[in-house]
């Protein structure tokens, strides 16, 4: 025989406490002390006991929700944007529900947005890299959600919130330029990403601001793998490259290590520079220089601006909202090999 569903009733004499308690901890916890709410959780545990959703929406008692359609969250960037957005909408008390399409074309977004909207959620931060005619469509599809979108060009008539990528690109082009670099590789992210696209574009207008006309591009998935595959690329493209520019600090990491694996140290040096700041890349080895980026600002501007935007059904006269960037400089780099030492060869 399948067993009752426990009530809201079954968990409060469980508990100990009264019905109206429960429901407290269900939808004003702060207002509960954390004694008491800890008794009626352990209740709702041992009773398995779920709440209604559904039910709480229709009377208006569940916590209002706002949405987040993101990349993998194995990912550093997009897990570190998808955890600041969570808690600074907690302070709002919101929930976030989160969808992670396998696809980021318009099919599987709207599927996705669909899917939101039947769980009575108006409001949705997109952080996945979109063509602007794809995050266009969005908008003028559902009049009736706000979109926020993190990834975009910024000539998509949209509202955003994204990094400028222009400050820390060009201090760590210009750091390693005073270091007396003047053969760059650069290491890319996917061509079909808006963010690297612009910090390539970054990099480039740094480095012909410094009277550079010359550097070796190529293009890898994010990955360390990849990293380390792109490096033999570029030394073998053009063997005389002393610093590479690299995208993210993932694939930083890869082409520490081939660079490693190919003896590159001493007069035979390398310098690399990352993008991302992440947690590990201080005990990289060498530490690695690299691009920070606020991803707990980017959260919260981005749920303040998903708010007022839900609000009031408008962007405004701005349409994007730019948190900057700054470059990390660590002990890892070093001036360029001298003159005459032996090139890489395959």
């Amino acid at each position: 025989m399948p067993r009752r569903t426990a009530t809201l009733e079954d968990v409060a004499r469980a508990a100990g406490v009264s019905q109206q308690t429960v429901s407290r901890v269900l939808n004003r916890p702060e207002v509960v002390s954390a004694r008491t709410r800890e008794q009626v959780i352990r209740a709702m545990q041992a009773l398995h006991y779920v709440p209604n959703r559904s039910a709480q929406l229709l009377a208006g008692k569940a916590a209002p929700s706002i949405g987040l359609i993101t990349a993998s969250l194995t990912l550093h960037a997009p897990s570190q944007i998808a955890a600041a957005i969570k808690s600074h909408a907690s302070l709002h008390q919101l929930e976030v529900a989160i969808a992670m399409p396998a696809q980021a074309d318009f099919v599987a977004l709207q599927a996705r947005l669909d899917e939101l909207r039947a769980q009575h959620i108006r409001g949705v931060i997109v952080s996945l890299p979109l063509e602007s005619a794809t995050a266009e469509r969005l908008v003028q599809d559902n009049p009736d959600m706000a979109c926020l979108f993190l990834d975009v060009s910024p000539e998509a008539d949209v509202c955003c919130v994204r990094f400028d990528h222009r400050d820390g690109c060009g201090a760590c082009v210009r750091h390693l330029w005073e270091l007396g670099h003047r053969e760059f590789g650069l290491l890319a992210g996917p061509e079909s990403s808006v963010s690297a696209r612009l910090r390539l574009a970054s990099w480039r207008e740094a480095l012909h601001s410094l009277n550079i006309a010359r550097s070796t591009t190529v293009f890898g998935d994010w990955s360390a793998a990849s990293g380390w595959q792109k490096t033999f690329e570029l030394l073998h493209l053009q063997p005389r490259i002393s610093a590479i520019v690299v995208a993210n600090d993932q694939m930083a990491l890869g082409v520490l290590s081939a660079l490693a694996q190919l003896n590159r140290s001493g007069s035979q040096a390398v310098s690399v520079t990352g993008y991302d700041d992440t947690a590990d890349s201080l005990y990289f080895q060498p530490p690695l220089t690299t691009v920070a980026q606020d991803f707990d600002l980017l959260g919260k501007r981005a749920v303040e601006r998903l708010i007022a935007l839900m609000a009031a059904r408008s962007c405004g006269s701005a349409s994007c909202c730019r948190p900057g960037s700054s470059c990390a400089s660590r002990p890892g780099l070093s001036p360029p090999r001298r003159t005459g030492s032996r090139p890489w060869r395959s």
